[in-house]
């Protein structure tokens, strides 16, 4: 009866130093991506997609109006 619950509480350990290892290397990669984005702002390159004007204007066109301006 011992053991089978030592065989039993060994995998219970293993399972969860195994899922200690992930949640650090999950932390440590979204530490990395939230760094990385952070001194991309702050270097300018990315606020470049942020303050462009639109193209084409969404709002309906008054009638009588024209590209043209007659």
């Amino acid at each position: 009866m011992v053991m089978p619950l030592q065989a039993e509480h060994e995998i219970h350990r293993r399972r969860r130093s195994r899922n200690v290892g992930l949640a650090v290397v999950l932390v440590a990669f979204v530490a990395l991506v939230f760094g990385l984005t952070v001194v991309k702002v702050q270097q300018g390159d990315m606020m470049e997609a942020f303050d462009h004007q639109p193209r084409v204007s969404v709002l309906p066109e008054e009638p009588g109006t024209n590209e043209a301006g007659q």
